[in-house]
């Protein structure tokens, strides 16, 4: 049984883009892309330095747009089961047939930008905790006013709110655990993101949305979405509200995932699934290179066009 998931914000490098302009038509599904995004995604992905690309702005778009290439290198494969974490669940939804490229593009321009506005309003941030029991992680966050913002799995909860908040909860960490501040831009998946709301839920009322072909995994909850009105619906509150990515790993474990792809920027995810999804087999995309083993376990695992 076969998953295909999408990275995240954070997941992006410089210049990663640049090894897949040398397949056939990549070129040109970039210059779509970027002509519904707005942002110019083969300079942002061949040229710009990592301080240019941790610009939400630019590294939503960047992020998806990696994904949908990787997708369609490996020919638009179905699956058992779709999800992608935050930005890439709106990767996941072009997947699962809700969305049309072009409108996930012009949904992810308009979801980075709001967001970076509203994280100007607040010095803000997000701080990865690693280890440590998860309900004592989360008491000792909310102590200090804190939002558990996503709560990864296998170990990993990311904790977001103000930098001041932040300072106090690094000198105070819960026991037995690591402080680690992360490079981005704001308190996201969090009531600070709250003022980016309106603008997206305006924008998504003027979306075409389809109901999705196969199963697509919420980060709010890790349940399926049965219908495309429902998963925009989601797709707007995700922004402010926590991501459970650990609900979706129990999903698909529960679904009886045999092997997990994850798109290009790929990786991170994989490493969730090791720890969490025990026997699952995996591989990350993060170059042409990788296309090989995604093909062999798209192959052994199934999905629907190969069963």
């Amino acid at each position: 049984m076969l998953a295909i998931v999408a990275p995240g914000q954070g997941a992006q490098t410089p210049a990663m883009l640049q090894a897949w302009l040398e397949l056939p038509g990549v070129s040109e599904q970039l210059t779509e892309l970027s002509v519904a995004s707005g942002v110019d995604l083969l300079t942002h992905g061949t040229l710009s330095d990592a301080d240019t690309i941790r610009d939400t702005a630019v590294a939503q778009p960047l992020i998806v747009a990696a994904g949908l290439v990787s997708w369609q290198a490996l020919n638009s494969p179905a699956a058992d089961v779709f999800a992608g974490h935050s930005v890439g669940e709106i990767t996941a939804a072009v997947m699962a047939g809700v969305l049309s490229p072009s409108n996930a593009m012009s949904f992810v321009q308009l979801r980075g930008s709001e967001m970076a506005s509203a994280a100007k309003l607040v010095a803000t941030g997000m701080s990865a905790v690693l280890g440590g029991e998860a309900s004592v992680v989360v008491a000792k966050a909310e102590l200090h006013g804190l939002t558990p913002a996503n709560m990864n799995g296998a170990g990993q909860i990311v904790v977001a709110g103000t930098l001041q908040q932040l300072d106090a909860f690094a000198a105070d960490p819960p026991e037995g655990s690591r402080v680690r501040p992360l490079a981005v831009a704001g308190a996201f998946h969090t009531v600070h993101m709250s003022p980016a709301l309106f603008a997206l839920d305006a924008f998504s009322s003027s979306m075409v949305a389809h109901d999705p072909t196969a199963p697509l995994l919420s980060n709010a909850d890790g349940s399926a979405v049965d219908t495309g009105a429902e998963t925009l619906r989601r797709l707007v509150a995700q922004v402010s509200n926590p991501v459970r990515w650990d609900l979706c790993m129990d999903m698909m474990v529960s679904m009886g995932v045999t092997g997990l792809i994850e798109l290009s920027p790929g990786g991170t995810l994989v490493g969730l699934a090791k720890r969490a999804m025990p026997g699952i087999a995996t591989v990350a995309v993060k170059s042409p290179e990788d296309l090989d083993a995604a093909f062999a376990l798209i192959a052994e695992h199934g999905g629907k066009d190969s069963q």
